[in-house]
């Protein structure tokens, strides 16, 4: 029991870190090949922080665990939204100008609709999972034509002052980002393969396991990312990230892990209790985010009930798996 802890917080220390690096990599060579800051802090910056669930979910389904996967995916999309987005707003109310976020509310919610429909027989065969990746192809060229079209979108300004400048050399930048990718690969593997083993000892599925250790862990670099966006100001960003993060993780994620190895047998309970958990907590976002005649801001009391709401959640998971 020892080693897989050992192995789990060594794991996730590396894939901070190597995602870290793997993230301003590919920003600083993105920034070198001329694209603009809009396109790099949409695509490479808020997708970027996804690259630990997709290593991590690709890992879990290649190991022949394509539960621990789902569950990586869909509890990341949970604790983004309930408690990086909670802590966030606890720290300071996060204001919502951007129109591209704004359009990509309703875009991330029918995504996690559409993930239900696929989830109602408990599983993700090998069509859906090529569906997923379609529709995420399908939004990608969206967000590209997004973030060269946006001029004078909030966001821009956000992504400007996060990404507008590199003193990074381009060599030094490629080594970064490859360097980042090889460390996140084997530190994902390390992860799995602690999550896997105190399942095992402790008598839990790794569905539940995907869901609250291995979820919390690979949501850290957006939870890093989000703080620092608003200690910042830039609170679109902040946003941006956490919806990008959810349509990757739910799209891609989802969907690399299923077309690698078909996710069956995982229980009524990843409808009726996670994905619903989810798709609450992805409404109640829209909610908070798009208001009517109010300002579109979501508050600390706001940030506390989500933040209220992600500790109900994995209390409810914990007690009901022992």
């Amino acid at each position: 029991m020892i080693l897989p802890i050992v192995a789990i917080i060594v794991g996730f220390f590396l894939l901070i870190k190597s995602a870290d690096k793997f993230v301003e990599g590919a920003s600083s060579v993105a920034h070198h090949s001329g694209m603009p800051p809009l396109l790099i802090g949409m695509l490479v910056v808020g997708f970027g922080t996804s690259a630990p669930e997709m290593v991590v979910s690709a890992m879990a389904a290649m190991d022949g665990n394509p539960a621990l996967a789902l569950g990586n995916a869909i509890g990341s999309n949970i604790v983004n939204i309930s408690l990086i987005l909670g802590v966030t707003a606890v720290l300071a109310p996060i204001a919502v100008h951007s129109n591209i976020v704004r359009k990509e509310l309703p875009i991330l919610l029918l995504i996690s609709l559409a993930l239900g429909v696929m989830l109602w027989d408990f599983e993700i065969s090998t069509v859906e999972a090529i569906v997923l990746l379609g529709i995420f192809f399908s939004v990608f060229g969206w967000q590209i034509y997004a973030g060269l079209t946006g001029k004078g979108d909030a966001l821009e300004a956000d992504c400007e002052a996060d990404v507008g400048s590199t003193d990074t050399s381009l060599s030094k930048s490629i080594l970064m980002l490859t360097l980042g990718l090889i460390v996140l690969v084997a530190s994902s593997r390390l992860l799995v393969w602690g999550a896997v083993e105190i399942a095992a000892a402790l008598g839990v599925s790794d569905l539940i396991i995907g869901l609250t250790i291995v979820a919390l862990g690979t949501s850290l670099p957006e939870l890093a990312a989000s703080i620092t966006a608003v200690r910042k100001g830039e609170h679109d960003l902040a946003i941006g990230n956490v919806v990008g993060s959810n349509m990757f993780n739910t799209l891609a994620v989802i969907g690399i892990a299923g077309a690698i190895q078909p996710i069956s047998n995982i229980g009524a309970e990843i409808f009726w209790r996670d994905w619903i958990a989810m798709i609450v907590l992805t409404v109640l976002l829209l909610l908070m985010s798009i208001k009517i005649r109010k300002s579109r801001t979501i508050n600390r009391y706001e940030g506390g009930a989500l933040l209220l709401t992600y500790v109900g959640y994995n209390a409810y998971l914990i007690s009901s798996s022992f």
